[in-house]
């Protein structure tokens, strides 16, 4: 395994350098003129050039999210954009296009089957899609204003990663603040001051809890307000670079071009799923908004509920009426009992066993596991957690493929190797770090897309683990949440942190009585997300991005808080959900469908799980989503499930 303990950022340059020049030495016998075209001379090499950058991005790449180090993390973000701009020189090369369309002629193409015609038809999209069809300065435009979104896309997320800001808090400006959340927070400059940064376990936890209200709101403005001045001219930027590469190609809108290769296929049909939703939600979004807005009104406050004020009346509400306080409920959770439950369970359905390992990481906080399959007693994958927040870490919770499954030449099956990145909250003094339950969802969601790339069993890389359709890449992990809210599931494994008590029954019969609360606000802040997003990228190509950001509040039914712009901190519409964030709910219609037989068949059903692992997980992108789909169903998928669960199917 790779020794991340003596990454250097000289070596992550030097790191890339190498997977750089051995794949132009295959790409020069790709495309050499007296190079016989087959599948082992043209596509096998393609093959190997996926998986060597692939696995160079692991080494070098992925350092620009997580090393402590800003130079490495530095060197890292300069290796993520030479890595993509040497993809763009490799698909936009006209005498790679010759041979892999000289190759698509022959006999041998025609006669392909499974995972290699698949490939073949992929990679000829590809060249499509560079534009290898239009005129040389179409091409040249294509090739230059994709390298550009490229430097726009690594600028970006850094901006977000490395902007630093807070709110300080007083002796003063502690009421509702439990001594545990004070306890993790970095120390003021002044004795007995705190200050809350913009992690994701400062910020939640206080707009829960705090009751001041200027306070709430001062937060809330910082944390929608990062890094916009340098990234809304960036995001407007990229807009206008996509919308110019869609019609270059003869297309509407870069959704247009987008959605070509997801489920959805067409704007008109994510345009339309929104449509069977919104209204319905927004019905039910009224009354639930109306029920905070009475406590606010209680409170005496004058005026309208403000964004600022959901997180903070939705907890006074599960408090109230369902004896739910979340940081009450974190003390059942401490992290290694998490870990614990979500290995046993995943592990008794799905047929594997978790062993820690001593690996070298790029971090003391970092963990590292191995998991063995349970039928033949072999290991089959490995993967990091890396779970607190710290300085100029990424700043959200994502899943990382550090190397893809894959047939090597051999005939043996390559190892996969992921990296859960999060930001939970930390420990503290004798007190071990405690997941808000919201957190063990978020945990349990993201370990659905690790279990998704370490499961995989595809040939080629191209589709291994999670290398799906954008709208189908989120149900492996959606359809994990549901297991965080099953009483029978939480019995096992949530214990107090002090006293080793489990979780009192009737404490768990409350939590998920409160699961669906404020469900159609939380969901309709969901579409607030896709809508900007599709907003941004249809067909209208004069693109007012603070007149789209007003729309996009509204559908969310709180009014916009001045001063600040949330697109700008919107990591997803440059990380490759452009024109995709649409996925999310789409994908969990998908989750809840599945679900569903786990639900009537056993929620630990190993014969439903080793089902699930064949059809959805072991596949990976070699097939369908919809095959997944109809091969772990047994039928056509339907969203009754989804609609239940939202209370909109009567």
């Amino acid at each position: 395994m790779f020794d991340y303990t003596e990454v250097t950022a000289e070596g992550v340059g030097t790191t890339l350098d190498d997977a750089l020049k051995e794949s132009d030495r295959i790409v020069a016998w790709v495309v050499d003129p007296t190079t016989e075209p087959t599948y082992e001379n043209v596509l096998r090499p393609l093959e190997d050039i996926e998986d060597q950058l692939s696995q160079a991005y692991g080494k070098s790449a992925f350092m620009g999210y997580v090393h402590p180090d800003k130079e490495v993390r530095d060197a890292g973000n300069a290796a993520e954009e030479r890595l993509q701009k040497w993809g763009v020189e490799l698909i936009f090369r006209s005498d790679l296009y010759q041979a892999v369309k000289d190759f698509a002629e022959t006999a041998e193409a025609a006669d392909l089957e499974g995972e290699r015609r698949r490939y073949l038809e992929f990679v000829l999209r590809d060249l499509r899609r560079a534009g290898h069809e239009l005129d040389q300065a179409a091409r040249d435009e294509v090739k230059k204003l994709t390298q550009r979104l490229i430097e726009i896309g690594v600028l970006y997320q850094r901006n977000i990663d490395e902007h630093l800001d807070s709110i300080t808090l007083g002796p003063d400006d502690l009421e509702g603040l439990s001594p545990n959340y004070l306890e993790g927070l970095e120390p003021g400059k002044e004795e007995g001051t705190y200050e809350v940064g913009m992690a994701y376990p400062d910020v939640i936890p206080f707009m829960e809890n705090s009751s001041r209200r200027d306070l709430r709101d001062d937060l809330l403005r910082k944390f929608n307000s990062r890094a916009v001045e340098a990234n809304r001219p960036l995001l407007e930027d990229a807009v206008n670079h996509r919308q110019r590469i869609a019609e270059l190609f003869g297309q509407p809108s870069w959704a247009h071009h987008q959605l070509e290769e997801k489920m959805a296929k067409t704007p008109d049909a994510v345009r339309s799923f929104y449509a069977s939703l919104v209204p319905g939600l927004t019905e039910l979004g009224q009354t639930e908004k109306g029920k905070l807005a009475e406590l606010l009104a209680a409170d005496g406050n004058e005026g309208d509920l403000q964004s600022y004020d959901f997180r903070f009346y939705d907890t006074q509400l599960r408090k109230r009426d369902y004896g739910v306080d979340p940081m009450a409920v974190a003390a059942y959770f401490p992290l290694q009992n998490v870990i614990d439950g979500m290995f046993e369970l995943t592990g008794a359905v799905f047929g594997v066993r978790y062993r820690p390992i001593e690996a070298p990481r790029w971090h003391p906080d970092v963990l590292g596991y191995a998991i063995d399959d349970v039928a033949t007693g072999k290991e089959i994958a490995r993967f990091f957690m890396d779970l607190f927040p710290r300085e100029g870490k990424f700043s959200h919770a994502a899943a990382f493929p550090l190397i893809s499954g894959r047939r090597k030449a051999d005939g043996s099956y390559q190892q996969p190797l992921s990296a859960i990145v999060a930001n939970f909250t930390k420990p503290g003094g004798e007190r071990p770090s405690l997941l808000q339950h919201q957190e063990v969802e978020t945990f349990f969601h993201e370990f659905g897309h690790i279990l998704h790339q370490t499961l995989t069993e595809a040939e080629i890389p191209r589709f291994a683990g999670s290398s799906t359709e954008g709208d189908f890449v989120e149900a492996p992990s959606q359809i994990m949440e549901n297991w965080t809210w099953e009483p029978e599931i939480l019995a096992r494994f949530a214990r107090h942190y002090e006293t080793g008590e489990p979780i009192p029954t009737e404490l768990v019969t409350q939590l998920t009585a409160a699961k669906n609360l404020n469900l159609s606000l939380l969901t309709l802040r969901q579409a607030q997300f896709g809508l900007l997003d599709m907003w941004l990228h249809d067909e209208n190509p004069e693109k007012d991005l603070d007149d789209i950001h007003l729309r996009s509040t509204k559908v969310g039914l709180f009014p916009y808080h001045e001063g600040t712009f949330y697109p700008a901190s919107f990591g997803h519409l440059l990380g490759g959900y452009d024109a995709g964030y649409y996925g999310y709910l789409w994908s969990e219609v998908y989750g809840d469908d599945m679900w569903s037989r786990f639900a009537s068949e056993g929620l630990r059903s190993p014969s439903v799980g080793a089902d699930y692992r064949r059809e959805v997980l072991a596949k990976g992108g070699a097939r369908d989503g919809i095959e997944h789909l109809r091969g772990f169903l047994g039928r056509e998928p339907n969203n009754q499930a989804f609609l239940h669960k939202l209370g909109m199917n009567g």
